[in-house]
């Protein structure tokens, strides 16, 4: 029966997002129940697209990407794939009717990674879109359930929680997106020397995405609030040991949130949460 196939592919996201990020997984056991199969299905998705591009070198990743894209969008149409992941992320697109642009504009941004990249704040937005707002999106389309007036109401908010999360992520991986990669993210920013100056400016710019985040997330519903919220207090941490860094630390180090920590911030955001004073 399909049935078993379908929770095999459902583990595989699972494993996926376990084996690659223990604070994600940590974050989808605050949500109900219900919600974390298929948040963890969307991650699956996500970190196997990722993966082609960063992770494939010596292989032709951009025939990778293609196929992948082309196998995705089938899975979609036929309700099926013999790839576990891709099986599991079209019962979600189903399910909850995620609009397929927003699966193009992420596969978009993936693509940008294995092109010469344009060092201009038009490509920077671009990038931020499809790699990191509209996967919050597709969040919020299983956090509001149906709900498309709840789903544009909190849309804003989403794409700024998402450019937060990717912007720290740029700052935590600039060494190895640097030196490794050959990628830089950031505008009109020179790697080689980079200054207090560009990590202030960088720094009041998602200063400002995690003011707006934590308006949507107070406003989402008891059923994912709590671990959006976790997700946003790990992070907004992680963001704040690397303020403190100075300029030359952040070329030097991909700065960390020990285990230990972790497990201090859960019980922090939770007993925020259960307060009411997010």
């Amino acid at each position: 029966m399909k049935s078993i196939f379908d929770q095999i592919s459902h583990k595989s996201s699972r494993i996926v997002t376990h084996t690659y990020s223990t604070s994600f997984s940590l974050g989808i056991l605050f949500l109900d129940r219900k919600m974390r199969r298929p948040i963890r299905d969307i991650y699956g998705f996500v970190r196997f697209a990722d993966e082609i591009v960063d992770s494939f070198e010596g292989y032709d990743q951009e025939i990778l990407l293609e196929e992948f894209t082309k196998d995705t969008f089938i899975a979609i149409e036929r309700k099926i794939s013999l790839n576990p992941i891709l099986n599991s992320f079209q019962q979600v697109v189903n399910e909850f009717n995620i609009d397929y642009e927003l699966i193009h504009c992420f596969l978009r941004s993936m693509k940008m990674d294995l092109l010469p990249y344009n060092n201009n704040q038009e490509s920077y937005e671009d990038y931020i879109l499809g790699s990191a707002e509209v996967v919050g999106l597709m969040c919020l389309k299983v956090f509001c359930n149906g709900s498309e007036e709840q789903f544009q109401e909190l849309k804003p908010s989403a794409m700024k929680l998402g450019a937060a999360f990717q912007k720290v992520n740029f700052l935590r991986d600039a060494k190895d997106d640097f030196e490794v990669l050959g990628r830089t993210y950031f505008p009109e920013v020179n790697m080689n020397n980079f200054s207090a100056v560009d990590k202030k400016a960088i720094e009041r710019d998602i200063d400002k995405d995690f003011q707006d985040a934590l308006v949507g997330i107070k406003q989402l519903p008891t059923s994912s609030r709590k671990g959006v919220y976790l997700a946003y207090i790990y992070y907004l941490q992680l963001y704040k040991k690397i303020r403190r860094m100075p300029a030359n630390k952040v070329l030097e180090q991909r700065t960390r949130i020990p285990n230990v920590q972790k497990l201090s911030l859960m019980f922090y955001s939770l007993v925020r949460h259960e307060l009411n004073i997010l």
